[in-house]
C-alpha cells in the first residue's frame, strides 16, 4: 500500500478524502458538505499561547459522542500508570533484560502491552511510562484512544499500519510514530508481517517537541520537513466495533455499531506524525572529548523548568568518532535523569555483549553506569584512527523523574540478574605514579 504524507513538523496542515468535503472559509458551516458533522479536537486549553495552541478540525460521518455507549471498566493488570510502585519491587540499581519473547496465539497491539517503568503522576499530567509490545495479530474491530497521554511507538521489529482518526501510517523499525493525546487509532501488522515487537512511550507530560538547537543553529539533529503526517483517511463500516480508553489510569471499553475512524477531511495542526530515525543528522566531536548525550536529542517533552525535561527521546545513530587522544565511549557518570534504553539494531558502542536488539536497560536517576570492563579496555588502548560507527541504532527515553520498575519487569524470565558483573573486572590501575604517555591541554 502507497500511502501520502504532509511534511513539517507543528504545521497546519489541510487534507481531505473526498473533493469538498474541507470546507473554506469557515470552521463549522450550517450544513457540512457530504452530510458531515463538523468537530473540534483541541490538545491544549483554548487560551493557551499560539505557539503551543493545539487544536484540529474534523469532518466526520458521526459525531464522537456517537462514538461511545455506556462504559464498563476493564482489567488491564500488565499496563500500569504512575505512581505505581510496586510492594517488595526494588527499583534501585542498575537492570538490562533480554528481547521480549512473542506470545503464544494471536494477540493485537492493545493486548500485548506490558510496562516496564512508571514515572511521575498521570493524574497530575507529569512524568511517563515505558511499555513493550509484541504482537501476533491486527486490530480488526478493536479501537483505542488514551486520554492520560500522547504516545510514541518504537518499533524493533517487524513494520506497522498505524490507522488514525486523521489517515494511515506506516512505520517500520528504524522509525517512530507520535500519535497525540485522546486521538483514536488501531494498530495492524505491516503488509507480509507476520509478527512484530517493540516499544512505547507513554507521556503524561507536555507534548513532544522538537529541542532548541542553541549555538547548533539552524540545522542538523532533527530537521522539521523530515516529519511527516497523514493525509486523510476514514473507514466506514457498518458492525460491532470495541472502543477502548484509557483514562486516569483506569481503562474502559463501550461497544458501538460502527467503525471511529470516519473522519473524511480535516484541518489543523494536533496530528498524529511519524519520523525516520535515518534522517537524523548528528553532530558531535570533531577534536577532543565526548559530547554530552543531549546532542542527540530528537524529540523532548518540556516540563515547566527550563532545560530540564518531563522526557528527552534521544538516539545514537550511525556516525564517525573522530576525537583525538580521547576515551570515544560515554563515559562513566551518574545522572539526575533516569534513562531506560533499546537497542533496535547492531551493536551499542559502551555495551559490546549483553545488550541485543529487541532487549533494553535501566539506568535510574544517580546510579553509575558506563562502558563495560570490556568496553573501556579496548577504548582505552585501540589506535585512535577516524572510525564509522554502522549499522546500528540505540535509543533513550530519560526523565527527570525516578523510573519504577513494575513487578512484571522485574520478575521477567529476560530479566539478567548478573547485570551488574559487567563492571565487575574493572581493577584498579592508580599507582602513585603519572602514566607516560597521557596528554594535558594544559601543556
Amino acid at each position: 500500500m502507497s500511502l501520502a504524507y504532509m511534511p513539517g513538523f507543528g504545521n497546519d496542515f489541510e487534507t481531505e478524502s473526498l473533493p469538498g468535503a474541507l470546507p473554506q472559509g469557515q470552521n463549522s458551516p450550517q450544513r457540512c458538505a457530504y452530510g458531515l458533522y463538523a468537530e473540534q479536537l483541541s490538545g491544549s486549553p483554548f487560551t493557551a499561547p499560539r505557539g503551543t495552541n493545539e487544536r484540529s478540525w474534523l469532518y466526520r460521518i458521526r459525531p464522537s459522542v456517537r462514538h461511545t455507549t455506556d462504559f464498563r471498566v476493564i482489567d488491564r493488570p500488565y499496563w500500569r500508570s504512575a505512581p505505581a510502585q510496586d510492594s517488595g519491587i526494588l527499583s534501585l540499581g542498575q537492570r538490562r533484560w533480554d528481547p521480549t519473547p512473542y506470545p503464544d496465539g494471536d494477540v493485537h497491539f492493545l493486548d500485548s502491552l506490558h510496562t516496564i517503568t512508571t514515572a511521575g503522576d498521570v493524574v497530575g499530567q507529569a512524568g511517563m511510562a515505558t511499555h513493550i509490545y509484541a504482537l501476533t495479530a491486527d486490530m480488526e474491530d478493536d479501537y483505542f484512544f488514551n486520554a492520560d497521554g500522547e504516545m510514541m511507538i518504537v518499533p524493533q521489529e517487524g513494520a506497522l499500519t498505524v490507522f488514525t482518526e486523521m489517515g494511515i501510517i506506516e512505520v517500520a523499525p528504524l522509525e517512530i510514530v507520535v500519535l497525540p493525546r485522546g486521538m483514536m487509532f488501531k494498530v495492524m501488522r505491516g503488509e507480509g508481517v507476520e509478527r512484530a515487537r517493540g516499544y512505547v512511550c507513554e507521556n503524561y507530560g507536555a507534548k513532544f517537541t522538537l529541542p532548541e538547537r542553541g549555538p547548533i543553529g539552524a540545522n542538523c539533529l532533527a530537521n522539521p520537513r523530515d516529519f511527516k503526517t497523514p493525509v486523510a483517511a476514514y473507514e466506514d463500516k457498518e458492525t460491532t466495533c470495541l472502543v477502548h480508553i484509557k483514562w486516569c489510569g483506569v481503562f474502559h471499553v463501550t461497544a458501538i455499531g460502527h467503525s471511529p475512524l470516519d473522519v473524511v477531511a480535516w484541518h489543523g495542526n494536533y496530528a498524529p506524525y511519524k519520523y525516520d530515525l535515518r534522517t537524523y543528522s548528528p553532530v558531535g566531536a570533531i577534536g577532543f572529548d565526548h559530547p554530552d548525550p543531549s546532542i542527540f536529542t530528537v524529540l523532548t517533552a518540556p516540563s515547566g523548568e527550563a532545560g530540564t525535561a518531563n522526557i528527552d527521546f534521544v538516539i545514537f545513530p550511525p556516525r564517525w568518532m573522530v576525537a583525538e587522544h580521547s576515551f570515544r565511549p560515554p563515559w562513566y557518570h551518574r545522572n539526575i535523569m533516569s534513562e531506560f534504553m533499546g537497542l533496535i539494531e547492531g551493536q551499542y558502542d559502551a555495551k559490546e555483549e549483553g545488550f541485543v536488539p529487541g532487549g533494553m536497560s535501566l539506568h535510574n536517576m544517580m546510579m553509575p553506569h558506563g562502558p563495560d570492563h570490556d568496553a573501556f579496555e579496548k577504548a582505552s588502548t585501540v589506535d585512535l584512527k577516524p572510525v564509522k560507527l554502522s549499522d546500528t541504532m540505540a535509543f533513550m527515553f530519560e526523565t527527570r523523574f525516578p523510573q519504577m520498575v513494575t513487578r512484571y519487569a522485574a520478575e521477567l524470565e529476560t530479566l539478567q540478574n548478573g547485570y551488574v558483573n559487567c563492571w565487575e573486572g574493572i581493577e584498579r590501575k592508580f599507582d602513585g605514579t603519572p602514566e607516560a604517555g597521557g596528554w594535558s591541554g594544559a601543556k
